[in-house]
Parts: C-alpha cells; structure tokens; sequence
C-alpha cells in the first residue's frame, strides 16, 4: 500500500515544481507587456535608499527607492553602475516606464 503512494507524492511534487516556473513565466511576460504599454514618465524625484540582494548563487541586485513630488515611494531595479552612481539624498529627474527604470539625472 505504501509503495503505491510513493508514485503519486513524486508526481505530484513534479506538477507543482511545474506549475510554479510557469507561473513565475507568465508573471514576468504580464509585467514586461504592462511596462511596454506603460507611458514613459519623466518627475522630480529623491533617493532615499538604496539596498542589495544577493541570491544563493551569489547573484547580485540592486535596488533604489525614489521618493517622487507627490510623496509617493518607488523601489525599482537598477544596474551596478547605475547604483554606484545614486548617493543617498541625490534630488533629481527621475525617469520610469511603469516598474521599469529608465535613469536619473542628478540636480
């Protein structure tokens, strides 16, 4: 009885790893369409932090949260050099595509 149930804990455990990465697949083209459809926005911004996140495969990211004219916060994704370029407390133009950044000139 028991090695019966050994097949279907296995499946079952393939379907979910499957259903996950497809899911994350379609996340991530539903966000990439939504920022292409997305109009490109130009506003006065200032930094107000900055964070890195490196992964298990010792991957980095890097990260800015942008405080924008109305009070609201962004964090968006950056490139290395980009990030070594923001200080914080940096006031500036900021320039964003929906969840996209598209730079930052500095005042």
């Amino acid at each position: 009885m028991e090695f019966q149930i050994i097949p279907w804990i296995i499946r079952l455990g393939g379907l979910l790893v499957v259903g996950v990465l497809v899911f994350n697949i379609l996340a991530g083209l539903v966000r990439w369409c939504k920022n292409n459809a997305s109009p490109i926005l130009t506003m006065e911004a200032q930094v107000v932090a900055k964070r890195e996140w490196c992964s298990h495969n010792r991957q980095t990211r890097y990260f800015a949260t942008f405080e924008v004219e109305n009070g609201k916060r962004m964090e968006l994704a950056l490139s290395g050099r980009e990030y070594g370029l923001l200080t914080q407390g940096d006031m500036g133009t900021l320039t964003v595509q929906g969840t996209r950044y598209k730079g930052f000139e500095r005042r």
